[in-house]
């Protein structure tokens, strides 16, 4: 299927991990370089062991880390993936502000449940509706805390993890997915996710007006793009 996991581990990846205990898996030593857009995927790897590479990636911006069960992720960013991903967060910030809507950007912020043993790491999140439960702090805990409102994942590779599962097990409302032509809008319905029209979160913008956007962000100068969508985005709030 389109979220399904995909055949490629091998790759380069130079992360080292140290075993953690005798039944703890350990991650291979990667010699070549990573290809950056790359997903590396590797079973076996053991909650302590995923935690561990957390921890000593939590200064890096260089790839992303994504845990089931056992199946750990890795994905290292590419430059294509960086600009779609900033420019659909900063559709976000400008729908939301038009709009009078108060949001906290999370960025790639690591969420991370043991007891259900998934975490990921968002390419972009917001809290939207919750937002007034985290603003002002300074981290995120979900045994207390609500899971973002909004999850951004650009995943324009066939070879990646499916995290829609993570997400749902977290409860995520609603997941922004770029396949590498369209964004996709879905939200949670029970414990799967369904094909949505409009955004929940921001309610004026659709799938096709963001897809749009996008685009528009590849052929016009930076401030002219922001000029557009806060034009659309007071019209739309004007409307409703």
């Amino acid at each position: 299927g389109p979220y399904g996991y995909g055949p490629e581990r091998q790759g380069a990846c130079h992360i080292r991990a140290k075993e953690m205990s005798t039944q703890t898996a350990m991650v291979n030593t990667y010699e070549r370089s990573p290809t950056p857009g790359q997903h590396i995927i590797l079973d076996g790897i053991s909650w302590e062991t995923y935690e561990r590479l957390v921890s000593d990636c939590q200064d890096s911006h260089a790839a992303h880390l994504s845990y089931d069960r056992g199946v750990l992720e890795i994905m290292v960013l590419s430059f294509q993936h960086e600009t779609i991903n900033r420019t659909l967060a900063h559709l976000v910030s400008l729908v939301a502000e038009e709009l009078q809507i108060d949001t906290v950007h999370a960025g790639s912020t690591t969420f991370k449940r043991q007891d259900i043993a998934r975490g990921f790491e968002p390419d972009s999140c917001f809290y939207i509706q919750h937002e007034g439960l985290v603003s002002g702090k300074t981290e995120i805990d979900l045994s207390r805390d609500p899971p973002p409102d909004l999850v951004i994942e650009i995943d324009i590779s066939s070879s990646s993890l499916n995290k829609f599962p993570v997400y749902a097990h977290m409860g995520v409302p609603e997941v922004w997915r770029y396949d590498g032509t369209q964004v996709f809008f879905f939200v949670l319905s029970g414990e799967q996710y369904e094909p949505a029209q409009e955004s929940q979160a921001l309610p004026a913008l659709s799938s096709s007006a963001a897809t749009e956007f996008l685009e528009a962000s590849t052929k016009l100068k930076s401030t002219a793009w922001i000029r557009q969508v806060r034009e659309w985005a007071r019209q739309a709030s004007e409307v409703d």
